[in-house]
Formats: structure tokens, C-alpha cells, sequence
């Protein structure tokens, strides 16, 4: 393995994260919450930007990956759940109660892949697939959470 297959697998495990035995994406997904603290001391758009941003380099990245792994969604790749985290809390105040719902509520359909997360895993192929599902994962996460907050007023 070269430098640069080096550096994609590095950066798809999430700084190796994802080689964790037990539960890589969760790990994956605590290591976002990170990029979701720096990004909410910046103005949303610009925050907005950096995620469209990182969603590309994401897919570009897990279809590398996968490529040198040889392995269709290996669950070491956890980039697509730092990007999947990171749209979750977009445009939402970072504190303690937020955050800790979104990681829940994130990783609960991360896992589950309702309607129609699941659907976009099956119909879409490498790195495209492996971050999309994240994605929209992400988004009606993000929605719940503004849900949550619209109607008890307490995140």
C-alpha cells in the first residue's frame, strides 16, 4: 500500500477510529462531534459550505477506501458518520442536551435505516452509497431535533 492508499484509509477510518472492534460508527460518530463544536463557533454559512464541502470529499474518500479494501461498506469506513453527525447538528446551538439527543437520535437511524435511509443504501453504490444513507440520516435528524425543540422548547 502507497502513501496516498495510506492517507485514504486513514482518513476514511477516521483517524483509524473505525478499526475500533466494537462498534466503529459509534466511535466514528463521537469523533464528528468535534467538527460539530468547531463549526458551531462559525457563522452558518459558511458552516453550511464546510459540510457541502466534506459530504464530497466523504463520498470521494469511502469509495477509495473502499476500492482498497476490497470490501463493499466496510464498517471501518466511518467517515460518512462524521459527515452524517455534523449535518444532524447543523444549525443547531451546541450544548449538552442537544448534542447528546442528536448522537442518539443520529445513531438510531444510522442503525435502523428507516424509510427511506434504507432505501437509498440498497440503490446506490460506492461512496455515493456508503455516505448518502448517512446523509439522510443526518437531515431527518436534524429535523427531529428541531421537532423536539418547536414543541417542548427544551433543546
Amino acid at each position: 500500500m502507497d502513501f496516498k492508499d495510506k492517507l485514504v484509509i486513514f482518513l476514511a477510518t477516521g483517524f483509524y477510529a473505525g478499526n475500533i472492534p466494537k462498534a466503529p460508527g459509534t466511535f466514528g460518530t463521537i469523533e464528528g462531534l468535534l467538527f460539530c463544536f468547531f463549526l458551531s463557533g462559525i457563522d452558518l454559512v459558511y458552516a453550511a459550505i464546510f459540510v457541502a464541502f466534506f459530504i464530497v470529499f466523504s463520498i470521494w474518500v469511502a469509495g477509495s477506501a473502499e476500492r482498497i479494501l476490497k470490501e463493499k461498506d466496510s464498517g471501518s469506513i466511518v467517515i460518512d458518520e462524521i459527515a452524517g453527525i455534523m449535518v444532524t447538528l447543523l444549525g443547531l446551538p451546541f450544548n449538552i442536551i442537544l448534542v447528546v439527543s442528536g448522537f442518539f437520535i443520529f445513531r438510531l437511524l444510522d442503525i435502523l435505516k428507516p424509510f427511506p435511509i434504507g432505501s437509498i443504501e440498497k440503490r446506490l453504490t460506492g461512496g455515493t452509497g456508503i455516505v448518502m444513507d448517512d446523509i439522510v440520516a443526518g437531515i431527518l435528524g436534524n429535523c427531529i431535533l428541531r421537532a423536539i425543540h418547536f414543541a417542548t422548547g427544551l433543546i
